[in-house]
């Protein structure tokens, strides 16, 4: 597959014709909210098999097969020239497919209120396909080692049909916040913490969950160890079943970061403990703060480069958004930023005629308008540009796959080169 990226003048009957696409095919794929409005900046995945490359000044055909992971004699023997002739600028290269790499793929889903929307349960069902794990979210621990169930409707008959397996996600929430004194009672009581076990195996046989997934957060840092035992008992009872056990990671740069959310996460214990991790890495740039990358792929290789100190790649999910933020500026601490879906963001830059702008540093898109109110706004998202930064970490990094939070937003792109880069297992 090919990523371009829109430039001035651009039409999609024009792109279709210099990839060898169909405007038709290119529309559907992508599921462009836009296509009489193209934006500038804006990517679209062409579906075709492999790619093309146009030469640009200083290129030879070593350092472009370097950059597409191939041998400047294949690159020669493909496009029919000489592996000595001096490149032309502007020459167009064609690019054989990459080898994909085996990876697992994990997706949340998010039931709000009394009843599950139409359109969430069509989320889950058109990723499905995609995915290794789908993830309802979630069970809540309660006080006396009982479980507050969510809603789970179609979700575990849509699993079963994709052959996926279904996470049974498990949190110490309290009136939608991470409670420690929760988390406290349900790790340290062990009258209830028996209860609370019993319950997770009797609810996990009745709904058929094959994983267990402990998203324990804000806990006490006094309950490190208290956690690494919990999670002992837990597996020793879940690998009588069969079943997998995992765990949710704040982000950690360092075994001895301070702050409520991190030290009671104990990075080479849970690598030694559990099957797999997710570890948090999005949510730099948060609803509550300023308007920032949410997950700029700096700050994501330095805690996934710290994680391999501690455990090894093969149990390590990256966690990634299917989302940005529409910010209001000037930010004001106490304000809240709106959540967008790519889609979203691409219809909102073209609705206010503004160019999208890509920041190379923190490898995602941003564009900025100002509202009918004259307020000025600041957008981040993600595209097909940085969900395959994204895929490439994953894939130098060698480790186990990918989880998003979480389904309901439209990404298209995202599946699409999901497909392009990964043979995404699906356990049965």
């Amino acid at each position: 597959m090919q990523i371009h990226v829109i430039q001035p003048g651009d039409t999609l009957a024009g792109i279709a014709r210099a990839y060898g696409s169909t405007v038709n095919d290119i529309v559907e794929a992508n599921d462009i909210p836009n296509p009489n409005r193209l934006v500038v900046g804006q990517t679209v995945v062409i579906p075709i098999i492999g790619s093309f490359y146009w030469v640009q000044q200083g290129d030879s055909l070593y350092s472009i097969a370097r950059k597409f992971g191939t041998s400047y004699q294949e690159l020669a023997r493909i496009n029919r020239i000489p592996v000595d002739q001096p490149l032309r600028i502007g020459l167009r290269l064609y690019i054989p497919q990459r080898p994909k790499v085996r990876s697992e793929t994990n997706a949340y889903v998010e039931p709000r209120g009394n009843t599950v929307a139409p359109a969430l349960e069509n989320a889950a069902r058109e990723a499905a396909p995609y995915l290794t794990y789908l993830a309802p979210f979630s069970y809540q621990a309660l006080r006396d080692g009982s479980l507050k169930e969510p809603l789970l409707n179609n979700f575990p008959q849509i699993a079963r049909a994709n052959n996926n397996t279904l996470m049974m996600v498990i949190t110490n929430q309290e009136n939608d916040q991470f409670s420690d004194e929760l988390g406290r009672i349900i790790l340290n009581d062990m009258t209830v913490q028996e209860r609370f076990l019993n319950n997770i195996v009797d609810t996990a046989r009745r709904v058929g969950f094959r994983d267990i997934h402990f998203d324990f957060e804000f806990l006490r840092p006094a309950d490190r160890e208290a956690y690494n035992n919990f999670l002992r008992k837990a597996r020793d009872r879940f690998r009588q079943q069969g079943w997998l056990i995992s765990t949710a990671l704040a982000p950690k740069t360092s075994a001895e970061q301070k702050g409520a959310w991190y030290e009671a996460h104990d990075y080479r214990a849970h690598g030694e403990i559990v099957d797999f991790v997710v570890i948090m890495t999005y949510e730099w740039g948060y609803s509550g703060g300023p308007a920032m990358a949410v997950s700029p792929i700096g700050p994501v290789r330095e805690v996934l480069e710290y994680a391999l100190t501690e455990m090894p790649g093969n149990k390590i999910m990256m966690g990634q958004n299917l989302y940005g933020y529409d910010w209001t500026l000037p930010f004001v601490q106490g304000s809240t930023a709106r959540a967008v879906s790519p889609q979203q963001a691409i219809q909102l830059a073209a609705d206010n005629g503004v160019a999208i702008q890509y920041d190379q540093k923190a490898q995602a898109p941003f564009f900025n308008y100002t509202d009918r109110e004259g307020k000025r706004h600041e957008v981040w998202f993600e595209d097909a540009r940085s969900i395959q930064a994204k895929f490439d970490l994953i894939k130098e990094l060698n480790l186990r796959g990918i989880s998003y939070w979480k389904l309901g937003l439209s990404f298209p792109q995202n599946w699409l080169l999901i497909t392009e880069n990964f043979n995404v297992v699906n356990q049965t």
